[in-house]
């Protein structure tokens, strides 16, 4: 076996085996996965790995940005979009300064201009781990959309801010103007890119109706934003944000029900593949890292990692405990003031901002050399500190943001049940009126007509009972026990169809084709 095709099986083994001891953990997959891959790199007659920042940011970036912009939950990040914002931006560009403050004084021989990068690179949050362990513990829904509506946009503002640094080392000037002229037609251009795309994809994929196609074009939809962005200078990652958001609104009234739901299936796995493999890949750069690093001493390695980590948390804790006060003194208005949030929640949002591949890819993107032909300043180190930086945030902030939450008591006000049951609500009210119109139809039966209105006004009076409208009579005991009996007839009709294939009185296609609308049949009793 060639050394591609043991990396390919021993990435397939780790993300399965890794994935499955997280779950048995109840630890965030990230975390499991970052520390395995670092074991595993140090696994005698492994082949080393290099990750290739090309493959990181134009292969898997995008889906990624594009899923999580599409699944994004618009009313919250519209409601918080200036707090998210200003930590988008500001709090990036004060982590990126602060770092390259104690990087500098730190680190003999390190350059304000290499200090940056260093900063520009650490300064982006990944939002998946601790998305995660707040959905899990019931946090309230704004703080879990709060943390991924900043991870969207501030990849962004870091990977420009990490361009102009590492211009100003290869080239040897730096321009503040010219550097907030990039910038904001970094992010204007990105946007455009993406809502051009977005527009198209949408008008496409409204005349398609195959399944298959639909769903690939949906696959290839932050590629078609990402890459031409960032070929003209543009913000590549928000051009993929932006078709994402563009869809995610248009999406569900232009896409059919079948391909929606199969799509739906198709990005839950793939976002778990993209990531899974990501955070492998990063586990797996260490021992790569740390052979480049024969120079220095454990102990300062140890020292300046510690320190570089301590100043990105610790900048993060400093912002929620600062800006919003300064933001309540200049802005007192009351709709502002009736959301505010406390100490508490903002501890939790400000302890969730842990590092990714995302800052990895960053680092390993920095050039080999200057355009004076020598190399690049202290590259070797800043790929160490940016895994350090990873890794600490993941494991140390990962494993601890549980007694967190805990300690701070902050869980759901039942707020996002309710919206869920008036919805329910909604949509049976909604029925029973088509019912209604359907009714004087010729082409309707009233038999028909009036099965369907008996269930929906089932549907509704249990649902209004939930909301606290009308008196439970039993509805809830009574819709479990017709969910639990269908369960056991559907069942019973797989087991027949196995029987019958086993037998070949029918073939394998038929019955899957016949248990794959039996299992649709079963995903729909839990409404």
């Amino acid at each position: 076996m060639g050394q591609a095709e043991l990396l390919i099986a021993g990435l397939l083994v780790a993300v399965a085996g890794l994935s499955a001891l997280a779950r048995r953990l109840q630890i965030p997959y990230p975390i499991v996965l970052v520390i395995g891959g670092a074991l595993f790199g140090f696994v005698p007659g492994l082949p080393e790995v290099t990750l290739d920042p090309d493959v990181v940011l134009v292969v898997f970036l995008p889906p990624l940005l594009y899923s999580a912009a599409f699944f994004a939950n618009l009313g919250d990040l519209r409601r918080d979009l200036r707090a998210i914002s200003i930590t988008s931006i500001g709090l990036v560009l004060a982590t990126m300064c602060a770092v390259a403050v104690v990087a500098h004084e730190l680190i003999p021989g390190m350059s304000w201009e290499v200090a940056f990068v260093l900063g520009a690179i650490v300064s982006p949050t990944d939002p998946l781990a601790g998305a995660m362990i707040m959905r899990r513990l019931d946090v309230p829904r704004r703080q879990v959309s709060v943390v991924e509506g900043e991870g969207l946009f501030n990849d962004a503002t870091a990977l420009v801010a990490f361009r102009v640094a590492v211009a100003a080392v290869v080239g040897g000037s730096f321009s503040l103007a010219d550097a907030g002229v990039d910038f904001v037609l970094a992010a204007v251009g990105g946007v455009a890119i993406g809502l051009a795309v977005g527009w198209a994809v949408a008008e496409i994929r409204k005349r398609t109706e195959d399944a298959q196609v639909s769903i690939t074009i949906s696959l290839l939809t932050g590629y078609a934003a990402f890459i031409p962005a960032n070929a003209i200078g543009a913000s590549g990652v928000l051009a993929a944000v932006t078709a994402g958001i563009y869809m995610g609104i248009r999406g569900p009234s232009i896409i059919p029900p079948r391909t929606r739901l199969q799509g739906l299936f198709v990005w839950d796995i793939l976002d778990f593949l993209i990531n899974a493999v990501l955070f492998v890949l990063v586990g797996l750069q260490l021992r790569t890292v740390i052979d480049a690093l024969g120079g220095y001493s454990v102990g300062s390695l140890a020292g300046y990692a510690l320190a570089i980590s301590g100043v990105v948390i610790t900048t993060r804790l400093v912002w929620a405990n600062t800006v919003p006060y300064i933001i309540r003194a200049l802005d007192r208005r009351e709709g502002q003031r009736a959301r505010r949030v406390g100490a508490g929640p903002r501890l939790i949002v400000a302890w969730s901002g842990m590092r990714g591949a995302v800052s990895l890819a960053a680092a390993l993107a920095i050039p080999l050399t200057t355009d004076a032909g020598a190399a690049f300043p202290n590259r070797d180190l800043i790929i160490f500190l940016t895994f350090a930086v990873i890794f600490f945030t993941l494991v140390v902030q990962g494993l601890s943001l549980p007694a967190v939450i805990r300690a701070v008591g902050l869980m759901r006000d039942g707020s996002e049940e309710n919206e869920e049951i008036r919805a329910r609500l909604i949509a049976a009210k909604a029925a029973l009126d088509q019912l209604d119109l359907l009714e004087g139809e010729e082409w309707t039966r009233d038999e028909t007509v009036e099965r369907m209105r008996a269930l929906y006004r089932y549907r509704k009076r249990r649902f209004a009972a939930r909301a606290g409208k009308i008196e439970d009579d039993g509805y809830e005991d009574r819709s479990l026990a017709y969910q639990h009996m269908v369960q056991i007839v559907l069942a019973a009709q797989r087991d027949a169809l196995i029987r019958e294939r086993s037998q070949g009185t029918i073939s394998n296609e038929v019955m899957n084709r016949v248990i794959r609308e039996l299992d649709l049949e079963e995903t729909r009793l839990e409404i």
